[in-house]
């Protein structure tokens, strides 16, 4: 990652924020998965929250301290993480602000991703969709990789969502680095003010013209690896609904967006829907920060 927080390479550590529950499991094979792909060390993490954790709360009920929770996440750590065939270290923290600690760790082990869990209908599921997620998408300088799907293969069909802000550019650009040598579809929805959908001529027209015009110079201006390769996807409707359309019909693997910008993108990923959007993709979601700017 350079000074402007630009990921350039695959990462060499990827942390897994984990609550050791068997929610986590497809983040965890998704990690392991990626940090084999790239030859990069593993490093699971466990914020203390004996809430969430049924061997924790079982110790906690008993009257277990916070010292002996420690050890009870450090052994369900080393069973999680046996047998991968990865470099693979484990860090448990006490009780605290989970997105703090979380940043801080992935700061301090110089983490060029960070992955965590997704789930929606008990304690876990509206921690993580609600303010945890939004916050370490506003907060971490490396990319977020939420994990929604069990991996089956690695990520071959990667849809990059796009306003054509300097926030999309750099969510183009560290899907470039990070998925090198990879078709990325180049999703942009657009909606046309007071009007019912277009006819199938005049949205041709439309969808042509973006191609040609913002797409095309969006793409150029990017400054991508030699062996890019960018293909278009131009749709009329709100993004919400017609990127969650195309992933489900394209069977799309991943999305990866930018966490700040101009238009509806942005406003979905971190504002008030955010927590809708993310359980409403049938797929992982990538969430890259754009870096801020320097004095």
């Amino acid at each position: 990652m350079n000074e402007n927080g630009q990921t350039e390479t695959t990462p060499d550590r990827i942390l897994l924020a984990t609550d050791l529950s068997a929610r986590c499991d497809r983040a965890l094979d998704r990690a392991a998965q990626l940090a084999d792909e790239w030859q990069a060390e593993l490093i699971a993490l466990n914020v203390l929250d004996p809430a969430v954790s049924p061997d924790q709360a079982l110790a906690w009920a008993c009257g277990a301290d916070e010292e002996d929770l420690l050890r009870v996440a450090r052994q369900q750590l080393r069973r999680d993480l046996a047998g991968l065939s990865i470099r693979a270290t484990m860090r448990t923290a006490r009780a605290g602000d989970a997105a703090e600690i979380i940043r801080d760790v992935a700061a301090e082990i110089g983490a060029g991703l960070v992955v965590t869990g997704m789930a929606r209908d008990e304690t876990l599921g509206r921690f993580l969709l609600g303010s945890i997620v939004e916050r370490l998408a506003r907060m971490l300088s490396q990319p977020l990789l939420v994990v929604h799907t069990r991996p089956r293969a690695p990520y071959r069909r990667i849809v990059v969502a796009t306003d054509f802000s300097e926030s999309s550019r750099h969510a183009l650009q560290a899907a470039a680095h990070l998925f090198p040598e990879r078709e990325l579809i180049l999703y942009y929805a657009y909606e046309i003010p007071l009007s019912t959908r277009p006819d199938e001529a005049r949205a041709d027209r439309i969808r042509r013209d973006i191609e040609q015009g913002e797409c095309a110079d969006f793409v150029t201006a990017s400054e991508l690896p030699a062996q890019t390769r960018v293909r278009p996807a131009i749709e009329h409707g709100s993004v919400a609904a017609s990127l969650t359309r195309y992933v489900r019909e394209h069977d799309i693997d991943v999305v990866v967006a930018g966490t700040r910008g101009r238009s509806a993108v942005v406003g979905v990923l971190l504002g008030s829907t955010a927590a809708t959007l993310l359980e409403w993709l049938p797929c992982d979601t990538l969430l890259v920060r754009q870096p801020r700017p320097t004095m």
